[in-house]
Formats: C-alpha cells, structure tokens, sequence
C-alpha cells in the first residue's frame, strides 16, 4: 500500500469490510481494514466509528466498480418474525 491510501467504503461491521476486501484481493487490487475496536476488543465501535477500506488512489476506481457490482450491501436484512 502506498502512501496515497484513500478511503473507499466505510461498513457498519468488519465483516461486510472483510467480504469487500476479499472481493478486491480476487481482482487483484490491494486492500487495508482500518477499525478503531480496540483491536477487536470492543466489537460494538464499529457500528459506531464505522469499519474503513483503504485502498491505493490509481485503484480507486476500479474498486469502486468491483464493490458496486458485488451485492454486499443491496438491501436491508428482513427483520426476524
């Protein structure tokens, strides 16, 4: 990762940024999580702070195409009845 990291997204939870991140790595393009959790610690700030993927500048746009195309995000869960 060069020193022009951007961020791309930012996701409610480490798993959404996890899964992006994967999808990234599968088309080659290099990728870093940034959490403020305590290391993990306190899972609950993620919500809160939010859960970035950086990503190199030159990439950028490429990785904004390979995240809107994924369906990560589309729609909202269905609540539990």
């Amino acid at each position: 990762m060069r020193d022009d990291a951007v961020v791309l997204e930012v996701f409610p939870s480490r798993l959404l940024a996890e899964l992006a991140a994967q999808l990234l790595a599968q088309e080659g393009i290099d990728c870093f999580i940034l959490a403020d959790d305590a290391g993990g610690a306190y899972p609950p700030l993620q919500a809160i702070r939010g859960v970035r993927l950086l990503v190199d500048a030159a990439d950028a746009f490429r990785a904004r195409q390979v995240l809107e195309a994924a369906p990560l995000m589309e729609e909202e869960p269905a609540p539990f009845e």
